[in-house]
């Protein structure tokens, strides 16, 4: 073999991603989301990915196949309470013990019972496990809440094995410091977007057109689209200068077309669904808006700053470290609808160009903080077994965005 080749194989991983949620799904997801972009910017890079999940009723069953050009495989299991599981944990096992010299590192997305098990065995065979914690579910409802049967806690046990944890955002590093699990292995590592994907637009003067607004993301609950509509209807009651497009469908979506008319805002808030080509939809907003209640550190989010668009947003984790009110965005109360539509007045008021500097520097900090490139990077140090204290990667308590 050629010496340049030689090289080029020394230095290209094998890197497995273990997601226990389905892949792909419709519409997208956080986490199959984040899966998807850093598989095919690794694969784009040279190096290889497999991605693990198991058999979900409600989504793909091919046992093997491609998606997006990397190779997916589902474990099936019995759809029996109990023994389901355990079907499924020892099939995982299995293949990880098979397959053991195959991957340079694993790394799972998801901080569950499958994630639990990859520790446990990463730790036996010295392979590298990165995981992930993305988000409020992990840790008010998952492995990581005190409490619990037997089960529960030797799961969370394992997870303690794990070589790096993956803090999304600052509130999640803190979070997993205070239950327990040591600094010296949590990587402060946001989600990765593309910034390649996403344009700035040269829109016509606003004089010309209404001030857009725009929200991507689930019609659900907890993503506080019943305070945006009040927020929104108090701050722009009777005006036909202001238009707000809601991108995504949910279970919320026939009540907040009642709330809409109630407030009497049919006019001025669209309802587009789901949408393959949401790079464009931002290209032609003025501003983001992310009302939600909780987050881990949500996509859109990225994409909003990635797109050149300044974001009002509930001060939530992730939010909280990306944006910096009066320089790229605003933030406010979770649930604070005065708040809300005080800062949908200062928008409003803003000269035009003023916030369009905004977005010009959203882009820029979503780009030094969290653009595909960097975090891969840092990811592949990672997989290399480069210790999680190592300058550049260490925990500590400065939000994600400082540094600019």
């Amino acid at each position: 073999m050629p010496l340049e080749r030689q090289q080029v194989e020394r230095h290209r991983l094998r890197i497995l991603m273990v997601l226990e949620s389905p892949f792909p799904i419709f519409g997208g997801g956080g986490a199959e989301s984040q899966v998807r972009t850093l598989a095919c910017e690794l694969k784009r890079i040279g190096h290889r990915v497999t991605i693990l999940t198991p058999r979900f009723a409600e989504g793909p069953q091919r046992v093997v196949e491609r998606c997006f050009g990397i190779p997916v495989c589902r474990l099936p299991y019995p759809r029996v309470r109990g023994l389901g599981s355990l079907v499924l944990w020892s099939r995982l096992l299995a293949l990880l013990w098979r397959r053991r010299r195959r991957y340079d590192a694993w790394h799972v997305h998801i901080a569950h019972y499958l994630g639990a098990i990859c520790c446990a065995l990463g730790r036996r065979l010295d392979v590298p496990v990165v995981v992930k914690i993305s988000g409020q579910w992990e840790l008010g409802s998952g492995l990581l809440v005190d409490g619990g049967g037997l089960g529960v806690r030797m799961a969370r046990h394992l997870l303690k094995s794990a070589s790096v944890y993956q803090a999304i955002s600052r509130r999640i590093g803190s979070e997993l410091v205070a239950r327990g699990m040591p600094a010296e292995r949590i990587v402060a590592l946001p989600n990765a977007v593309d910034v390649r994907r996403f344009g700035v637009s040269q829109k016509a003067p606003r004089l010309q057109r209404p001030l857009t607004a725009v929200y991507v993301g689930r019609l659900q609950q907890h993503k506080g689209l019943d305070t945006l509509l009040s927020g929104w209807a108090r701050a722009f009651a009777a005006r036909a200068d202001v238009h707000l497009l809601l991108v995504g469908r949910g279970e919320d979506e026939s009540k907040l077309r009642a709330q809409a008319a109630q407030l009497g805002i049919t006019d001025q808030v669209q309802f587009l669904g789901h949408r393959d080509d949401v790079e464009l939809v931002l290209a032609n907003a003025d501003f983001a808006l992310l009302p939600s209640l909780i987050e881990g550190l949500s996509n859109s989010l990225l994409e909003f700053m990635a797109s050149g668009l300044a974001v009002v947003a509930t001060r939530v984790s992730g939010s909280e470290d990306l944006i910096v009110p009066g320089r790229n965005g605003w933030l406010f109360p979770v649930g604070d609808v005065d708040a809300l539509a005080l800062c949908l007045r200062e928008v409003a008021a803003m000269p035009e160009e003023k916030l369009i500097e905004m977005g010009r520097f959203a882009r820029r900090d979503v780009e030094a903080a969290a653009g595909l490139e960097s975090v891969v990077a840092r990811l592949l140090s990672l997989y290399r077994g480069a210790s999680p204290s190592t300058p550049g990667l260490a925990f500590n308590a400065a939000p994600i965005g400082q540094g600019r």
